[in-house]
């Protein structure tokens, strides 16, 4: 197993949807931004798999990067490996890439990264990160620590 699939154990199958393509006939670049949500959420449900209160106690988006590799087009394979790499008292760091399939091969589209602040709706203000969380993850991520 290659170093790059040690780091990103997660996958989820992304669905390129006709409404994605643009007049170009490619995925159009601010569906990327979609697909990585796609992603950290199947990531969530699957890797911290624990019932949550959105209304509640959730997760605010605070910062999303990409950089753009190769399109994507319609009839393409395509899935979106996560990993959470990073965690601090109040926030987590999600890493992604976008693959295409192509001959067998996974050939990288995209790749970024996104800043989540966990929040509590009740009281109007950040939160920290639970605990339960971080431990669910870092059981799940080799080599993730907890700041």
């Amino acid at each position: 197993m290659s170093q790059e699939k040690q780091l990103y154990r997660h996958r989820a199958l992304i669905q390129v949807r006709f409404k994605d393509v643009d007049q170009m006939g490619h995925v159009n670049n601010a569906n990327h931004f979609t697909y990585f949500e796609l992603a950290r959420v199947k990531y969530f449900n699957e890797v911290v798999n624990e019932p949550i209160e959105w209304k509640e106690q959730g997760i605010i988006l605070a910062h999303m990067e990409i950089d753009y590799k190769r399109p994507i087009l319609l009839n393409d394979e395509v899935y979106v490996y996560s990993r959470v790499s990073k965690f601090g008292t109040k926030s987590f760091e999600v890493e992604y890439k976008i693959v295409v399939v192509v001959n067998g091969n996974e050939d990288i589209a995209a790749t970024g990264k996104s800043v989540q602040v966990c929040f509590d709706y009740t009281r109007n203000e950040t939160m920290n990160v639970p605990e339960t969380w971080k431990q669910k993850v870092i059981a799940y991520e080799p080599g993730l620590q907890a700041l």
